[in-house]
């Protein structure tokens, strides 16, 4: 699913404008990229928690060359969903 879907979904769910609903689609993202990349924990009730997790550095071997890499520390996305959301998709019922 697009985001562009998801636009068209919520807009006739309302029957508010396209360019409205757009615009809050748009505020939504952005306060949820910007509260991840202050380090900070997102808890979506009865979807799931988006958080922020590290890496550790490693070392790794290229499988097409065979030289050795390092890997540095990194910032990763880590999404828990909820327990009801897990029920739904097991069940295969929305």
């Amino acid at each position: 699913m697009l985001k562009k879907d998801i636009v068209d979904r919520v807009s006739g769910e309302l029957g508010q404008q396209k360019q409205d609903v757009a615009l809050a689609v748009d505020i939504i993202l952005e306060t949820m990229s910007s509260a991840l990349v202050e380090g900070r924990r997102i808890e979506l009730r009865g979807f799931g928690t988006f958080s922020c997790r590290e890496r550790k550095p490693r070392v790794t071997k290229n499988p097409r060359t065979g030289l050795v890499m390092d890997i540095p520390e990194r910032k990763t996305l880590h999404f828990t969903m909820s327990k009801s959301l897990k029920e739904a998709l097991i069940s295969g019922k929305d």
